[in-house]
């Protein structure tokens, strides 16, 4: 998701299909498009953002917050999402994790 405003870019349309199709082995995951962004879903629950300039984000909480911020994540403004950073986008199997524990947050 962008800021509200914002247009929806390229960036941000192939980030949100490239996500999706990296999450695809959870099963009922689709996106959105959202304030120049796209809001990324679990069964029509939001856990995750892609925003206007292509950047991802998982949501967090207290349970995973700080292992987040361990891995260089940064948060969306005042959001509870944080970036995921390349290092997890490149290694499927933690990014499944990653995404499995955003989506039981977002329960």
């Amino acid at each position: 998701m962008g800021v509200k405003g914002d247009k929806l870019t390229n960036a941000s349309v192939l980030a949100a299909e490239a996500l999706v199709e990296q999450l695809n082995d959870i099963g009922s995951i689709s996106s959105k498009k959202m304030f120049g962004g796209h809001g990324i879903f679990h069964e029509g629950k939001m856990f995750g953002i892609v925003d206007s300039k292509g950047q991802c984000y998982l949501k967090a909480d207290k349970a995973n917050k700080a292992e987040y911020e361990a891995a260089g994540s940064h948060q969306h403004s005042r959001m509870p999402y944080f970036s995921i950073p390349d290092a997890v986008l490149e290694n499927r199997e933690e990014l499944l994790n990653w995404a499995k524990r955003s989506i039981d947050i977002s329960k």
